[in-house]
């Protein structure tokens, strides 16, 4: 039953009040429209958990000023920001924003140049491609209401960016352009005939009454269009002049608006020609155009939202019962640390966790890009995003929220986003400018044929600022940018820096480190020679086994199969030497040669490798050789590389002949082994200062150095989190095939970008000449100035297509070709 009082403030509704706001479902009274537009502020910010947790009515609302600065006061509760605020520790934030009211480049240069210039603000980047900003700045020198209150005092609605929120607002967006667009049809169908009655009537010397009977009808049907259809122009443009910043949106507006005046004025007083179906053609075309182009931006910002709708909104939580467990349903929001999770078959995981109960297998596609399930069993670690293929699993949660790995690798996907290489820095300054030089020309064309034909000038001057407008210049490059930075995450290759895709194209030098990288970081037992007659080859392990079975050492676990058939009793760890212990009365070492026999006369070492010597009262028994295994597909992934022109190199810090087994099974010519952290960052400092171009893969603390010092780094999803972090991209699958893959696919952006480039200079250079020179009528103009941005938009899609896995040099040379 609705209340008689007002749900926002607690006043009393007036009888017949028509106000009230939908919350969470329920559509709630109000007691004016003061009240109305705040709570409308609210829950379209998704802020509606403020009616749950405030601790009293707010107060009535006298005037609408202050009371959007106090719905802009909430964005300051920890509450409210826990869902789209991180800590980054030295008294930093970072808030992901979804920003309403971007149109083209110059919208973003006005929003990162007002915002940035706040005290307190470290920085601000906001993505052309999908309308999405990451802000970080000092709580403690300038509040976020402050901020979030600057972007509607420069014209733009910002919001807490949530996955599902905003989805909801692009479809509302997407239809509320749809309303727009068939509006704008209708007028121009209805504009147009009547046009063709006037001209028809022009010829057969039409009585007056009816020539004015068409040109009010003609008015009364292009009004919609202008005023509510072509609303979005007028609306952005004063934005525009209100902060003193150029944008596309000037020139369009001032084409419409004067266009449709002049039409008007000639109506009313009888004088002149009217145009108004060229003007309801131009908007139709115009608003047709964006719309395609808009939906080409959904579509590339649905693929980037894809992470964070991975985890689902409630799931199954265990608690403790009289005689067992009890189920009970959750939000995903509410679970803890600790908490105890049933995941059945099909469900996915919503926190990260370790498995304490049950074996199945997990789609961690979504993650690393990999689509083959992988096992997994009790005391293995899960993330939150994968799926539950097979059985049902009880897991404890260790991460949720924004502590979850899929959070952080979406915190650094956005960061990507928000990152713009040079080229994109470029195209937004030369678009800024090539706004005001549009409109320098203009007056110069207008002043031309005012004095030669003034009939014309009006519509050969509404012909040069709409064809010249340069939305498919700013278009070029982030829309390929974002694309390619979607289909490198699909394919397993998580950039986390906004250079990183041009600065892939343009390598020519990458170098691996070994062990976590060229190799799986497992240590295995490739061979045994039996020294001793009297001891097979067998028993020798299950001796080592027993001798390793209290060791934490990584070599230990490659004699793990052969636990538990002999006991090893007073073993002691000989640090940088080996083991020593008593097994059935016996003294048996493991380890260096000297260390085993006592430093009395070891055998000879065997070939390349790493050895372990085995030895029974100082007599040595059995030598065991351990190796790193290489990674599957590691060799083709180097030979592909090869063939795309990079010279690979291997630079380690070990100094035992693995290296070079390692070299010599991958096909890697260049080596350098025994290299501490210092010496792999002055190798790295000494090719680039030959002009070298330096990819560097790696995945271990010992390699943060030459990550940060490489001109691109590339970490190992299994590395620290310390590497991935100083990382430009993030290999989550661990197959490095996808590295050549990723190269190539730069490649192919670099090329769309720089025919995106070339085709909207080309067209801007060749139209602007035929528009001022007459030849290209408004309505051509709207149709060409839109077709230009699809084009650009369109030709970025291209990059979606899903590369083929290199897997030999020849299909890598054919591809390359």
């Amino acid at each position: 039953m609705m209340s008689l009082s007002c749900y926002h403030c607690g006043e009393p509704v007036p009888a017949g009040s028509s106000f009230s706001v939908v919350i969470e479902g329920e559509k709630q009274p109000m007691c004016c429209i003061g009240c109305e537009a705040v709570a409308h502020a609210i829950v379209n910010g998704g802020l509606e958990n403020y009616y749950r947790f405030r601790d009293a009515p707010a107060t009535r609302p006298d005037d609408m000023t202050d009371e959007q600065q106090a719905a802009f006061a909430l964005y300051d509760r920890e509450d409210v920001q826990e869902s789209f605020v991180r800590d980054l520790g030295n008294g930093i934030k970072e808030a992901s924003l979804a920003i309403d009211g971007i149109t083209c480049a110059a919208c973003v240069w006005l929003i990162e140049h007002q915002v940035s210039q706040s005290s307190g603000v470290e920085t601000i980047h906001v993505n052309l491609s999908n309308h999405r900003a990451t802000m970080r700045w000092s709580p403690d020198q300038i509040e976020l209401s402050k901020l979030m209150a600057m972007f509607a005092a420069i014209g733009f609605q910002a919001y807490p960016y949530q996955a599902d929120e905003q989805q909801e607002r692009l479809v509302k967006q997407e239809k509320k352009t749809i309303r727009r667009l068939i509006i704008a049809g209708l007028g121009m169908m209805q504009a147009m005939m009547f046009a063709i009655m006037l001209y028809a009537g022009a010829f057969e010397e039409m009585e007056e009454q009816y020539v004015m009977l068409f040109r009010w009808l003609s008015l009364i049907v292009s009004a919609p269009v202008i005023l509510y259809s072509a609303q979005p122009f007028f609306r952005a443009a004063f934005r525009d002049l209100k902060s003193r910043h150029l944008t596309m949106d000037i020139p369009v507006s001032l084409a419409i608006g004067v266009a449709f005046a002049a039409s008007a004025w000639a109506t009313i007083t009888n004088s002149g020609e009217v145009y108004f179906d060229s003007v309801s053609m131009f908007t139709f075309f115009l608003l047709f155009g964006r719309y395609l182009e808009m939906r080409a931006r959904h579509r590339i910002g649905r693929s980037g939202n894809a992470l964070n709708t991975l985890i689902p909104t409630s799931t199954t939580r265990l608690t403790k019962g009289e005689t067992a467990d009890q189920e009970e349903v959750v939000l995903t929001r509410e679970l803890n640390e600790g908490d105890t999770l049933l995941i059945k078959p099909g469900h996915t995981l919503p926190a990260d966790g370790i498995i304490i109960e049950g074996q199945s297998s997990l789609n961690e596609s979504a993650l690393t890009g990999e689509y083959m399930p992988v096992s997994k069993a009790a005391g293995d670690k899960v993330l939150a995003g994968t799926m539950n293929v097979e059985s049902p699993l009880k897991i404890r949660v260790e991460q949720t929220g924004q502590n979850a790995r899929v959070a952080n690798i979406a915190h650094l996907l956005d960061r990507a986003f928000s990152e713009r290489p040079k080229t994109a820095e470029i195209t937004n300054k030369v678009a800024h400018w090539f706004v005001l030089c549009v409109l320098i020309s203009t007056c110069g064309v207008g002043l031309f044929w005012w004095q030669h034909s003034p009939q014309d000038a009006f519509w050969i001057v509404l012909s040069v600022l709409v064809v010249t407008c340069p939305c498919a210049l700013s278009l070029a490059t982030p829309t390929a940018l974002t694309t390619s930075t979607n289909a490198l995450r699909e394919q397993g290759i998580l950039v986390t820096r906004g250079h990183v895709v041009e600065s892939l194209a343009q390598a020519t030098r990458i170098v691996f480190d070994k062990t976590g990288t060229l190799t799986e970081g497992r240590l295995i037992l490739t061979e045994t020679r039996v020294l001793n007659d009297t001891i097979t080859e067998e028993n020798a392990l299950k001796l080592a086994a027993a001798l390793e079975r209290t060791s934490e050492h990584p070599i230990a676990r490659a004699f793990d199969e052969y636990r538990g058939f002999y006991l090893a009793e007073d073993v002691r760890s000989i640090l940088g030497k080996g083991l020593i212990g008593t097994i059935l009365g016996e003294v048996y070492r493991i380890g260096t040669p000297g260390f085993a026999t006592d430093n009395n006369q070891p055998p000879k070492l065997p070939d390349n490798g790493q050895w372990l010597l085995l030895s029974r009262n100082t007599q040595p028994v059995a030598w065991f050789a351990i190796g790193d295994r290489i990674r599957n597909g590691a060799k083709d992934a180097v030979s592909a590389l090869q063939s795309l022109g990079l010279e690979v190199d291997l630079l380690s810090g070990d100094q035992s002949g693995a290296v070079n087994v390692i070299a010599q099974s991958t096909g890697i010519r260049n080596i350098r082994s025994g290299a501490s952290p210092e010496d792999k960052l002055a190798h790295i400092r000494q090719l680039q200062e030959q002009g070298e171009r330096i990819i560097m893969v790696g995945d271990g603390v010992n390699d943060i150095p030459v990550l940060a010092g490489a001109d691109i780094s590339i970490a190992m999803g299994s590395a620290t989190d310390l590497a991935k972090t100083s990382a430009d991209a993030i290999l989550m699958s661990g197959q490095l095939q996808r590295i050549p893959e990723g190269i190539t696919l730069s490649k192919k952006t670099r090329r769309i970008i720089r025919q995106n480039l070339t085709w909207a200079a080309g067209y801007n250079l060749t139209a602007l000449p035929l528009a001022a020179a007459g030849v290209i009528p408004p309505y051509l103009a709207a149709i060409g100035m839109s077709a230009s941005s699809l084009i650009v938009v369109l030709n970025a899609l291209r990059l979606n297509a899903k590369l083929p896995q290199l897997t030999s040099p020849e299909r890598q040379k054919e591809l390359h070709t």
